[in-house]
């Protein structure tokens, strides 16, 4: 009989993509895995379909990684320092596996050249996430009733904010806003930036591509995530093609709820 002590909160998740109202293909791509404990939206780029071959293949080589690997973290202590160092370098290791896998199947097919995708990507050790970024698809954090961004945009736009260059207000409307400095695919390496948080009851975390995200105002979201599930879910693609879905639209939402005794 295994000693591991059960989680002190559980969590269940929903997802949903659209392809929007002007695009002809669908190159988001999107992961869920309650068991497990992985969430993952990743924002394909490349023409004649290559995007959404990107953005698929990455959420594979992820799932295959961690499936693979996070058993080693079940019996740890989530607190400590070494299963903080080896959660997050267990996430951004599947990430660079999907970073070469996708950079190599661009290099054997020319048709697929320049392909690549962003990943936002979490997953669950006990009560802590560790989250892993590259590009601009975003996680939130929504505890009592306040969205939290918890990850950072890598656009040249939100290096200039950084840098003082220009102000969040110029970043809105500059014509430079989708120009990304990190993607998974185009080349053989990648930096990922890692984040290890706790979470509790009633916590809800969002992942979501720049399709959605850009016609939000962040006070927007918890107003829409109360909605819970499947709704919220709707909700935020729904709010997203009212508002002009120029761009495929794909949210997850992860709840955290303490299960009945």
């Amino acid at each position: 009989m295994s000693s591991r002590p059960e989680p002190r909160v559980a969590l269940h998740s929903f997802g949903g993509s659209d392809i929007g109202r002007k695009r002809k293909h669908n190159e988001d791509a999107y992961l869920c895995d309650d068991d497990l404990g992985l969430w993952v939206v990743a924002d394909g780029m490349g023409g004649h379909a290559a995007g959404e071959v990107a953005s698929r293949e990455a959420c594979d080589a992820v799932f295959g990684v961690i499936k693979k690997g996070k058993s080693k973290l079940l019996d740890a202590d989530p607190d400590s320092e070494s299963t903080r160092g080896a959660a997050c370098r267990l996430l951004e290791g599947a990430i660079q596996a999907a970073t070469y896998i996708v950079y190599s199947m661009a290099e054997l097919d020319l048709g697929k050249a320049g392909m690549g995708t962003t990943i936002s990507a979490m997953m669950s050790v006990r009560d802590h996430m560790v989250l892993a970024q590259v590009g601009d698809s975003r996680i939130y954090r929504v505890r009592e009733g306040r969205a939290e961004q918890l990850t950072e945009d890598h656009t040249l736009v939100a290096w200039q904010v950084k840098q003082g260059i220009i102000t969040e207000a110029e970043a809105r409307t500059s014509k430079q806003r989708n120009v990304i400095t990190r993607a998974v695919g185009n080349r053989d390496y990648v930096q990922v930036d890692t984040h290890y948080v706790p979470f509790q009851d009633s916590d809800v975390f969002m992942l979501c591509s720049d399709g959605l995200h850009g016609y939000l105002d962040g006070d927007e979201i918890p107003e829409l995530v109360a909605l819970r599930a499947e709704r919220a879910v709707q909700g935020f693609i729904d709010l997203a093609n009212l508002r002009g879905g120029r761009d495929n639209i794909t949210v997850v939402l992860v709840e955290a709820y303490c299960p009945p005794v």
